[in-house]
């Protein structure tokens, strides 16, 4: 049976082995860690099938700059299911899951660079729509946001600056 939970310091092992598995190499999982170790992230779930930890989800503080204003955000990512798990609907009850807790924590606003054929079905639409765009000069479609709060882009936009460790692998 599927459970979705926050993760607990027992769990830094395994999610590095996720993050792998599904990545594979070790920068998503470097990335991990290294927000946790500065505790810079808003908000990280876990998956479990039984005792066995399947996914991982995090949530990271970014900030939208636009001029000499700007404001906070949330980034999605990375998340990672085991190879062996994906396609079963995990990683869409992750995102489930950690839009509703985020609305839930008062987050007005989540970005996510990611596949365009997949993030669109939780409500993400390309930055661009709101005038957002990300520091990296990724691709339009690949780069995506979602309004947690209706209205949350009145009159805002900017571009998104990601934690450092995203800048470090």
């Amino acid at each position: 049976m599927l459970v979705i939970r926050p993760e607990t310091p027992e769990d830094s092992a395994t999610i590095r082995n996720v993050n792998e598995a599904a990545f594979g190499s070790s920068i998503e999982a470097d990335i991990v860690e290294k927000l946790r170790s500065r505790q810079a992230y808003a908000l990280s779930l876990v998956a479990t099938d039984g005792d066995l930890v399947i996914g991982h989800i995090l949530f990271s503080p970014v900030t939208i700059e636009s001029g000499n204003t700007s404001f906070g955000a949330l980034g999605l990512g990375p998340m990672a299911i085991l190879p062996s798990h994906q396609r079963k609907g995990v990683g869409s009850q992750l995102v489930r899951a950690g839009l509703q807790e985020c609305r839930r924590l008062g987050h007005e606003i989540v970005v996510v660079l990611g596949h365009p054929d997949y993030y669109p079905r939780f409500g993400f639409a390309p930055a661009s729509t709101y005038g957002i765009s990300c520091e990296y000069g990724v691709p339009d479609e690949v780069f995506m946001a979602l309004e947690l709060g209706k209205g949350a882009f009145s009159g805002r936009s900017g571009v998104v600056k990601y934690q450092p460790e995203f800048n470090e692998g």
